[in-house]
């Protein structure tokens, strides 16, 4: 995917009220967040949940420490993995999301390749809105891998325990 430019994105380890990885691209000036339970893989055939949240402010790219009890999001946030990504040439990623598809190739630190995040229905009684993040085949498959097998930050080395 040569000559389109690359935009940031973030994995963060989140310790709330149960553990679940942020995953978040960077798209017209947001990061554009979902929370994934089970943590993106490199394995194929494997997707994950992604539940989409709200957004956050770019400023929240490389954030680290504990949210304060009372506040949205409160418990302990490593920055699990960050990068770049981009997306196929012509390919803006607002519109892609608007249309519920948006394939991408990441190059992170523990993430790396192709992935699709692909909007599903919603369920009659669903409030949240869900989507699947899956690892396309490509090069960078690794059917072993496990997010709980790489529990430090790549920012400070911490794990969320440390927090």
């Amino acid at each position: 995917m040569p000559n389109h430019k690359r935009k940031h994105f973030v994995v963060q380890m989140h310790q709330a009220s149960h553990l679940h990885y942020d995953f978040r691209l960077e798209v017209d000036g947001v990061l554009a967040s979902w929370a994934i339970p089970k943590g993106p893989t490199l394995a194929v055939g494997k997707p994950r949940l992604a539940v989409h949240v709200d957004n956050h402010p770019l400023s929240y790219r490389d954030f680290e420490g504990v949210i304060p009890p009372g506040h949205y999001g409160a418990g302990r946030v490593i920055l699990w993995d960050s990068g770049t990504y981009q997306t196929p040439p012509g390919e803006e990623p607002a519109s892609a999301l608007s249309r519920g598809k948006i394939t991408f190739d990441l190059r992170g630190k523990k993430l790396r390749g192709r992935f699709t995040l692909l909007k599903m229905h919603r369920r009659a009684n669903e409030s949240d809105e869900p989507w699947l993040l899956i690892k396309d085949r490509d090069k960078n498959v690794d059917p072993t891998f496990d997010p709980e097998n790489y529990p430090n930050s790549v920012k400070s080395g911490k794990r969320i325990d440390d927090l």
